[in-house]
């Protein structure tokens, strides 16, 4: 018995010691990288650059709010290499006395808020420029003034009734279809089935868009275009593993991609709801309202969307609340951060992430419609579905203002 323990010790301790020597191969240049960051900010020459060139210096005024009559709040990122020092602030070419909420001093990915008094006026655009220790300038604007709406039950229900109008009623509305769409031919819902991919295409294509803008709002440090291939590409991967375990599990049904059809339009609607929120926060009423008539008409053609894979399924009535729900629950949320506590940074990210989620929609679509369809999106019939969907969601944004 002590023969063959030993003979075990001996056969574990060659397994221990390579397993040692290999983390010591994979640690070994991390360390030598630290070793050379800290020589270079040590002793290397930019000390040479930083006396010959002034410092570069980034602000970015992420949001300028107006929580009561008479004061401004200024919220500051500083997305630069440098920190900065805030000496002065301008409101309307006219310097005023102001409070930070921290040091005078911002690090780099530090924030502040700045408040000054101001007697900004009801409806009347206002302008906004931080002077810093050497001079540079950082502007902001509030296009139309009015008091910012705050965290209460009066404003978190209004937020909430613009969500359910703008995309919980419509979603659900769209999803009434299910009947009809039982009552036709397998060769007019594979038409249906290619007006999904067009209707999806199209919203992918529009989250894209605004991720991009809004990414150029987003403080340099954070890396706007960094955030929307994060998400756009993380997502779609984040779905296909869950995909790949799901067919372990039995194989996609039909139910299975209309919920994912589902969950790409609610994380389309989050963002719809963000751009709601912070369109009326901002005090752009006709902006909020128009955006609310063209998503309205957008959302009850996405219900369509979502039914069309389960027509001839028979799912529970519990199952198309659930799809309704997270197809259309999401703009509440939307309306809830954009109203209150809108950041460029996290609205990026969520239409990135919407933007992945619908690239894998569609391919997941794609597949269940070469599966059932003949000829595929060569049919004309089916040509003309996806072209058809394209059309309604152009023909729908229209009313949805720039």
């Amino acid at each position: 018995m002590l023969d063959e323990r030993a003979a075990e010790a001996e056969k574990r301790a060659p397994a221990e010691s390579s397993a040692g020597s290999l983390w010591v191969k994979g640690l070994a240049p991390l360390v030598l990288l630290a070793a050379l960051v800290f020589v270079f900010l040590r002793f290397g020459p930019i000390g040479v650059f930083q006396q010959a060139f002034p410092p570069v210096e980034e602000l970015t005024i992420q949001r300028i709010t107006l929580p009561r009559a008479g004061e401004m709040r200024v919220q500051v990122t500083n997305g630069g290499p440098e920190p900065v020092t805030v000496a002065q602030v301008l409101v309307d070419d006219a310097a005023f006395a102001h409070t930070l909420d921290g040091a005078r001093t911002i690090r780099r990915l530090e924030s502040r808020i700045i408040t000054l008094p101001y007697p900004w006026v009801e409806g009347e655009p206002h302008e906004v420029v931080l002077l810093t220790s050497t001079g540079t300038t950082f502007s902001g604007e509030v296009a139309v003034a009015t008091q910012t709406p705050s965290a209460n039950a009066r404003y978190l229900t209004t937020f909430a009734l613009l969500g359910v109008y703008v995309g919980v009623i419509p979603v659900f509305l769209g999803l009434l279809w299910l009947p009809f769409l039982r009552g036709i031919g397998r060769r007019w819902l594979d038409f249906f089935l290619s007006l999904t991919i067009g209707l999806l295409v199209f919203l992918g294509v529009d989250a894209f868009a605004e991720a991009l803008e809004t990414a150029g709002r987003v403080p340099g440090a954070f890396q706007g275009l960094g955030l929307v291939v994060l998400g756009a590409l993380g997502t779609p991967l984040a779905i296909a593993a869950l995909g790949k375990w799901k067919e372990r599990k039995g194989g996609h049904s039909p139910l299975y991609v209309a919920t994912l059809i589902a969950l790409g339009i609610g994380l389309h609607n989050l963002g719809e709801g963000l751009a709601i929120g912070a369109a009326y926060t901002s005090g752009e009423i006709a902006l909020g309202t128009f955006l609310v008539l063209g998503f309205l008409l957008h959302n009850t053609t996405e219900g369509l969307g979502i039914v069309a894979p389960i027509a001839h399924e028979r799912p529970h009535f519990r199952d198309l609340v659930l799809l309704g729900a997270l197809a259309g629950v999401p703009t509440v949320l939307g309306a809830w951060i954009g109203g209150f506590t809108y950041s460029p940074v996290w609205t990026t990210l969520f239409f990135a992430i919407g933007v992945g989620a619908i690239v894998q929609v569609v391919y997941e679509l794609w597949r269940l419609f070469a599966r059932r369809a003949e000829a595929g999106l060569a049919q004309p019939l089916n040509a003309a579905g996806l072209v058809l969907g394209l059309l309604i969601m152009y023909t729908t944004g229209l009313f949805v203002a720039a």
